[in-house]
């Protein structure tokens, strides 16, 4: 069997990861997909150690889908029903052409062995080398894209939960941007739309890579799919989950009027009828993005320090403009975040905020208020910094999460400050 196939020829998880081989089973089924090829893992590292027989055998298959293209990877264990390696595992888009190819997957293979994917590893029983295939696809311009879950997986309700925004999906799979959200019956039925706060879209550079171009105030907080668009959502939800079963986590783009569909896994935990048990700040923690990178024994570490905080339906728990100093997860109970006196999105258990005060103890750049009776676990600026000045590989992680998510921070309130 040759181990660099077009996506309808991947048929083996372990050569050529379920990623591939799902896209694969998408592509014999007549799913709308973006034109491909799956690499195998033994190719993939052979190519990543400069082998030029592989990049040979890549370039040849490659080269019909012309340019740009995206280069993701797909490993033997990624993205099953108990653990996702979402955020982990590289994706480059906009690679120019075939010629380039070879760089991106060597990207990709390093992407599969750094520390952070190692982490993750370990943390969910996966601790053994990688086998990291790729895919290899003609990239799309879209106009929206974003996620659609084929179950709510916030409270298990039998519905369709979609998030959408300008550009690449990457703004929403990446939390670069507050997506649109829609819930939609098992009928096609809109139940819910929900504005977002979309102030960038991720767009191709001619030269290669990607830009943020920055979205006017007006178009970032318009819908950007209309009722038609979600009718074709709902009936690529129904398509999916014939073909691979319940509860699926689908990429998606809209590009040139044409739906497409990116990607389909399992959804990694979804949520049942049932209120969740109170999760301890380590659990908590742990679904973050702030300190989901960290190790068991690092999270226990900062766990100890947590202390637990009651807020009452309609109290303030933080004020835009004013000082901080206290970083806060939400235990249980539902949040509003208000930006310059709109609201912007409601926060629910697992989620955070205020992690800037945790290194500059500056002003406040959103409200949050209780909508219902709150409880959160709090870490303030003077608990933490003796911590990361004892312990520097917990500092560095937090950091480099903190980087990206100042950045997007950043962008959001300028465009507010502009609009204001």
């Amino acid at each position: 069997m040759s181990q660099v196939v077009p996506l309808a020829d991947a048929r083996d998880d372990a050569l050529f990861g379920s990623k591939a081989v799902g896209l694969g089973q998408a592509a014999r089924a007549g799913l709308p997909l973006p034109p491909g090829v799956a690499l195998s893992g033994a190719v993939v590292e052979a190519v990543a150690n400069g082998d030029q027989r592989a990049l040979s055998e890549v370039g040849e298959l490659v080269r019909p889908l012309g340019g740009p293209l995206a280069v993701r990877s797909s490993a033997v264990d990624e993205d099953g029903a108990q653990a996702s390696f979402a955020g982990q595992h590289l994706t480059l888009l906009n690679v120019p052409s075939a010629d380039d190819v070879g760089a991106a997957v060597g990207e990709v293979w390093w992407s599969a062995n750094s520390d952070s994917a190692i982490t993750y590893r370990q943390r969910v029983g996966l601790f053994r080398r990688p086998s990291v295939g790729v895919v290899v696809q003609a990239l799309l311009e879209p106009e929206s894209a974003g996620v659609m879950f084929t179950r709510n997986p916030i409270n298990g309700a039998d519905e369709r939960l979609v998030e959408a925004s300008w550009g690449l999906g990457e703004a929403v799979v990446a939390g670069r941007v507050i997506p649109d959200n829609f819930r939609v019956d098992r009928s096609g039925h809109v139940l819910q739309r929900t504005a977002g706060f979309k102030t960038i879209a991720i767009r191709t550079r001619p030269d290669g890579g990607t830009v943020d171009e920055e979205i006017p105030r007006d178009d970032a907080e318009r819908l950007c799919l209309d009722d038609g668009q979600l009718a074709e959502l709902h009936r690529l939800a129904e398509r999916c989950e014939e073909v691979y079963g319940l509860d699926r986590d689908i990429e998606w783009a809209f590009a040139g009027g044409q739906l497409y569909l990116l990607q389909c896994r399992a959804i990694t935990a979804v949520a049942t009828d049932a209120p969740p048990a109170p999760a301890g700040p380590v659990d908590l923690l742990q679904q973050t993005r702030l300190f989901g990178s960290l190790e068991r024994r690092e999270l226990e570490q900062i766990g100890i320090v947590f202390k637990q905080r009651r807020f009452a339906a309609g109290e303030t728990v933080i004020q835009q403009g004013s000082g901080g100093a206290t970083f806060y997860v939400i235990e249980s109970g539902e949040a509003a975040v208000t930006i310059a006196g709109e609201q912007r999105r409601v926060m629910r258990a697992g989620d955070h905020f205020g992690e800037i005060a945790l290194i500059d103890g500056g002003v406040r750049m959103a409200t949050i208020t209780a909508i219902t009776d709150l409880v959160c676990y709090a870490l303030t600026l003077w608990e933490f910094r003796p911590l990361v000045q004892q312990n520097g590989n917990i500092g560095w992680k937090v950091m480099q999460t903190l980087a990206r998510e100042l950045r997007a921070a950043e962008e959001a309130l300028a465009q507010a400050r502009r609009g204001a």
